[in-house]
C-alpha cells in the first residue's frame, strides 16, 4: 500500500515510521529543513522508553511529484490546511482515502462568529492525555 504524509511532525512522523516499519510504502511530504533531514536520513522515532526506531521513507515538497496514493494522511495543524488544500487532489485517485488527522483546535471553532450548537463553548481539555492528568 502507497501512504503519503502530508505533514512531517510528531503525528505524521509517529505514524509514517510506525507504517513503515510495518512495510508500507510512505512518503512524506514535508518543507524546509524537515524535507531536507528525511531526504538525507529517513525517518527517526524516539520511542516512550527512549528506543529510536529508524524507517527509509520516500520526501518530497511536491504533491504532483509525490503523485496517486492508496492513503493520504493529512496531519497538518489545522490553520495550515487551506494554503494547501488545493493541492491534495494531485495525489488522490479514484481509490485513494483521504484521513484527516487534524492537530491543534483553533479558537475560531466556538467564538468565531458561526453559530450552531456548540457556539461560545469553552473546552476543558483538548486530549485525551490531559483529561487523564487532570
Amino acid at each position: 500500500m502507497s501512504i503519503a504524509i502530508v505533514g512531517a511532525g510528531a503525528i505524521g512522523g509517529f505514524l509514517g515510521v510506525r507504517l513503515a516499519r510495518a512495510g508500507e510504502a510512505v512518503t512524506f511530504i514535508a518543507r524546509g529543513a524537515n524535507l531536507a533531514a528525511i531526504s538525507a536520513n529517513g525517518m527517526r522515532l524516539v520511542e516512550e522508553r527512549g528506543e529510536v526506531v529508524h524507517a527509509a521513507v520516500a520526501a518530497t515538497a511536491s504533491m504532483a511529484d509525490a503523485g496517486v496514493h492508496d492513503v493520504v494522511l493529512v496531519t497538518l495543524k489545522a490553520h495550515q490546511v487551506g494554503p494547501i488544500a488545493a493541492d491534495l487532489a494531485r495525489m488522490v485517485g479514484p481509490q485513494t482515502t483521504v484521513v484527516t488527522m487534524q492537530n491543534g483546535i483553533p479558537w475560531w471553532y466556538f467564538t468565531g462568529g458561526f453559530g450552531g450548537a456548540h457556539a461560545g463553548a469553552r473546552l476543558e481539555t483538548v486530549d485525551f492525555f490531559v483529561l487523564m492528568s487532570s
